[in-house]
């Protein structure tokens, strides 16, 4: 199966609607950026919960930590601030014991990155610990409280307000007349009855959101899970089972996973896993099958998972086209979108909502979809969409464009739509993410596992898909079959195109050494490449930390003109199309102030030879797939002046795989 259908689907199984506290419908909130492991089992905690902090420092990270527990010695603890490594070699000098434990990588949101901040944070006198990716917004309440109770604060974090806040429910349900152990907690096995009660009890008083992750010094053959907002995935093991923030370091470990939804909270021993509702009592998860490979999250002998998700593109847009091209009716299909064909007939326009590389791919969706289905677009901004409350016709129809499906911008101004009475449909790479469950519909790109925080494949893919909805709403409307039948043969040689373009990399790499110690960049295109301009310029900016700047190339004049000299290179975009003139005219106003050019062009353009610096060659497609294959290039001089420049291209610097913080 595809897999269209488990937008669909997902709604019937674990979700219920995460209803935060709000004091209006501007509230602040957001997510941490922040990666959460855990185990519990009969093997050694310790190695699952380090391999798997690898796996997540694509989410960004500043400090890292690890809690292990046995019953007779209670918790072991190290943190480290910086990189995992660090953290590995003082469990090097310190071993760890315990076949259950957790593990965290934070991104600093309340206090610095200091060991002291790091996670897991322990409540009371050690009885508890503690991870969390979230914000509790009002942990300052919540701590003066605490405080007035007598307990002490060893860090500046919101975390540390919610063990002691568990720790102090323990306390008052063990006090209690009747904490007999025999109580059964919503369902859940009455040996944990009071654990499960003490977490419980405290999320009412969490006003933010939050994945957590609890261990009891008591109960060392327990974990609780609980999540309002930030994903948590279960693994269900034989002998053991795992927990995390996303699927990746579940990967090779086990083959079954349950997502969990928002307002759950999972008990988790080396046997089972129960799943109850916050308020309702026990639920029925649904186990889905992982179908991510060790291959998939590794790099598969590639010096850095960026590189090898360039590669993967012409598979990542094989897997997106698969099973969605009707070429019997010259049109596309998805199975997601949980509307009729009559119901998207009647709409009347479309608004496209992202932020950063998907904005970008957002901006050719505007230009695909109005020229095949001639349906007004209008990109926003989340972040600005969510606070600006435009006037939005009935007739019209929100779709979310993500990676990560976690984006909180993405994923607030599609609830802020939805509040509305709009449709809202997502386009997003993530089965089980936020976005997925919370849209009523929508489409997955299918591009696997993306651990480089630039992205590459995904936005390719998500440029197909756009490309196929453009397809679709255009068959709806007005587009004739034989136009729909060559687009399809256009898309469907699309894999095989992106092979070609990327066999460039050795004359990529020749210009980035060449440019490496420029400090400013210009990326120039116009129509379709104009986002595709914007995207390169973005690439650069996030792995190599040089300015770059893109722009409508006949924008240029109109005074991004006066950066141009002699040390800023300016990147071109001239793949033949209907403005490959106008664009000529704008490189030659560069030239003529002596701007270094390098030029994007199609195989066996030997006009420009003469007139730029340096040319890039890629092969030949129409206009509307320009931005795809254009970007392997663009992607890859990011690349490699990064490498040239001796930056991390999978961890750059204050940045983060899933941005869910406002």
């Amino acid at each position: 199966m595809h897999g269209d259908d488990i937008f669909g689907n997902l709604r019937d199984t674990l979700t219920v609607p995460c209803r935060l506290v709000e004091n209006s419908h501007l509230r602040r909130w957001g997510y941490c950026m922040c990666g959460i492991v855990g185990y519990v089992g009969k093997q050694e905690a310790c190695p699952f919960l380090l391999s798997g902090l690898r796996r997540l420092e694509y989410r960004g990270y500043d400090s890292a930590g690890i809690a292990t527990l046995t019953g007779s010695s209670g918790f072991q603890l190290h943190r480290a601030v910086g990189r995992i490594d660090n953290l590995a070699e003082r469990i090097d000098q310190t071993p760890m014991q315990g076949s259950t434990g957790i593990g965290h990588t934070r991104w600093a949101t309340h206090g610095a990155a200091t060991e002291e901040n790091a996670h897991p944070h322990m409540g009371g006198h050690e009885i508890v610990a503690v991870v969390h990716n979230g914000v509790i917004e009002n942990y300052q309440v919540l701590k003066e409280m605490l405080q007035e109770k007598g307990y002490v604060f060893q860090s500046a974090t919101d975390t540390e307000v919610v063990a002691h806040l568990i720790a102090e429910n323990l306390k008052t349900l063990m006090n209690a007349p009747v904490a007999t152990g025999g109580r059964s907690s919503g369902g859940a096995d009455s040996r944990f009855a009071i654990f499960v009660e003490a977490v419980r009890a405290s999320l009412p008083s969490l006003r933010g959101t939050y994945g957590l992750v609890v261990m009891f010094r008591d109960r060392p053959d327990l974990l609780i899970a609980a999540r309002c907002g930030s994903p948590l995935v279960l693994g269900v093991g034989r002998g053991e089972q795992f927990i995390a923030s996303d699927t990746s370091p579940l990967v090779g470990h086990t083959d079954r996973i349950i997502y969990l939804a928002d307002h759950q909270i999972a008990v988790v021993t080396k046997d089972s896993i129960q799943v109850v509702h916050r308020d309702q009592g026990r639920v029925r998860p649904e186990v889905r099958v992982l179908e991510s490979t060790d291959q998939e999250v590794g790099c598969n002998g590639f010096p850095h998972y960026m590189l090898k998700e360039i590669y993967e593109q012409p598979t990542s847009l094989r897997n997106a086209m698969r099973g969605r091209l009707d070429r019997e009716n010259a049109t596309a299909k998805f199975g997601g979108l949980n509307l009729t064909p009559a119901q998207l007939r009647g709409v009347n326009r479309l608004i496209l909502t992202a932020c950063g590389t998907s904005w970008h791919s957002a901006l050719v969706g505007e230009y695909l979809i109005e020229e095949f289905a001639r349906l007004p677009v209008e990109v926003e901004y989340a972040s600005e969409l969510r606070y600006r409350n435009p006037p939005v016709d009935h007739d019209t129809l929100i779709f979310g464009i993500t990676q990560s499906g976690e984006t909180a911008d993405t994923l607030a101004a599609l609830r802020e739509m939805k509040r509305k009475g709009h449709h809202t449909l997502a386009i997003c790479n993530v089965i089980g993410s936020s976005i997925a469950q919370e849209a009523d519909g929508g489409i997955y790109l299918h591009a696997g596992p993306e651990i480089g925080v630039a992205s590459t494949k995904a936005f390719t893919s998500q440029l197909c898909v756009l490309s196929m909805l453009g397809l679709y709403f255009g068959r709806l409307r007005h587009l004739s079959f034989e136009a729909g039948q060559r687009i399809i043969d256009q898309l469907e040689a699309l894999p095989d195109v992106v092979e070609q373009a990327l066999e460039c990399s050795s004359r990529v790499r020749e210009v980035a050494d060449k440019y490496k110690d420029a400090t400013n960049f210009l990326y120039l295109g116009r129509h379709y490449n104009f986002p595709t301009a914007l995207e390169g310029a973005l690439k650069l900016k996030e792995i190599s930390y040089i300015h770059a700047e893109g722009y409508p190339a006949a924008e240029m004049k109109h005074g991004p003109i006066a950066l141009v000299d002699e040390h800023t290179p300016s990147v071109f975009l001239l793949p033949r199309s209907h403005v490959y003139d106008k664009v000529m005219s704008n490189l030659q106003e560069v030239k003529a102030r002596g701007g270094p050019v390098i030029a994007i062009v199609d195989q066996m353009d030997r006009k420009l030879e003469s007139l730029v610096d340096d040319i890039i060659e890629v092969p030949y497609v129409e206009d509307f797939l320009q931005p795809v294959v254009a970007s392997i290039p663009l992607q890859l001089l990011a690349y490699h002046i990064a490498i040239a420049r001796g930056c991390d291209v999978d961890k750059p610097r204050n940045l983060a795989k899933s941005v869910t913080v406002e």
